[in-house]
């Protein structure tokens, strides 16, 4: 198993494993990013895929919602503090899981794309 498709799976876990309150949090927390990341189009995108996610408890929509490329340097810039900061300070410990498994994904994605 890739790293990439060990961490898929280790967001699905998290999704799976967050209670009613877990996803209340979610979609708090990920409205906030929303109206930080303003006119970042792509963040945003990556955003609403993640709200998608958490709201049927699964990765499979992630499809739907996600930017149709690679986030950029640039965007990953924004997403990976921000979501390090979650994980960081969130007292909920589901919330905290799952932002940890989207830090894996967004790291991967950098190391993936290290000139983005």
């Amino acid at each position: 198993m890739s790293t990439a498709d060990h961490h898929s799976a280790y967001l699905a876990k998290a999704l799976d494993a967050l209670t009613p309150e877990g996803h209340k949090r979610v979609d708090e927390l990920l409205d906030q990013l929303a109206e930080v990341v303003g006119d970042h189009a792509a963040v945003a995108s990556f955003a609403a895929a993640r709200r998608a996610e958490a709201d049927v408890g699964r990765t499979e929509t992630s499809a739907v919602a996600s930017p149709g490329r690679a986030l950029s340097r640039q965007e990953l810039d924004i997403l990976i503090p921000g979501f390090r900061a979650i994980r960081d300070q969130e007292p909920r410990d589901d919330v905290a899981d799952w932002a940890n498994a989207v830090v894996a994904l967004l790291e991967d994605d950098a190391h993936r794309n290290p000139g983005g």
